[in-house]
């Protein structure tokens, strides 16, 4: 279904030029996560900072496949994925980090599990598109990229757009008999 975007398959966190921080992770009921992150400019320095501790942070956490700013304490448009490796991934874009991303069309509800760093004890059945389009610009450059993805690939963009935006998974959830306790990160 989807083509890989080669602006996108040419970037790596590398290009960055830093190496990343592992930042904590806050949790939920913290109220950045309920704060819609601003814009960021990608060519700024504590943007592109940004960006590597993301990559950093979300490579030491077990389970991790996506870290959005508001996940480390900042209200920003920005975050970082990777479904490389996941047994649910069907198109997969490798690592890489997006600002100021915006869905611009999305297709075939399904209903899936979901888990996130913010909420450890949980997981929630979320209704979501299969099948995405989302734009936004890679940090360090001014690279706008267009990513057409599907299943759960698709899925982690939405979650993380979804933190960008001050929202978590639990925001989405049909009520109290969708949502599950975790048993362990694998």
């Amino acid at each position: 279904m989807a083509h890989l975007n080669q602006t996108l398959a040419s970037w790596s966190p590398a290009q960055l030029g830093i190496t990343g921080d592992i930042l904590e992770v806050v949790r939920a009921p913290h109220p950045v996560l309920a704060t819609e992150g601003a814009t960021v400019d990608p060519l700024d320095p504590v943007m592109v900072a940004l960006a590597s501790d993301l990559v950093a942070t979300m490579r030491v956490s077990p389970g991790c496949v996506g870290l959005a700013a508001p996940q480390v304490g900042i209200a920003a448009q920005m975050f970082a994925l990777d479904v490389t490796g996941h047994p649910k991934t069907r198109t997969c874009h490798g690592v890489f980090v997006l600002c100021n991303a915006v869905v611009v069309e999305s297709t075939r509800q399904e209903k899936g599990r979901e888990g996130c760093m913010s909420v450890p004890d949980f997981t929630g059945d979320v209704k979501r598109a299969t099948r995405l389009t989302v734009t936004g610009v890679l940090p360090g450059t001014t690279d706008h990229v267009t990513i057409s993805t599907d299943a759960f690939e698709a899925r982690a963009l939405q979650h993380e757009i979804d933190h960008c935006n001050g929202q978590l998974f639990l925001d989405r959830v049909a009520g109290a008999h969708a949502v599950y306790p975790r048993k362990v990160y694998q």
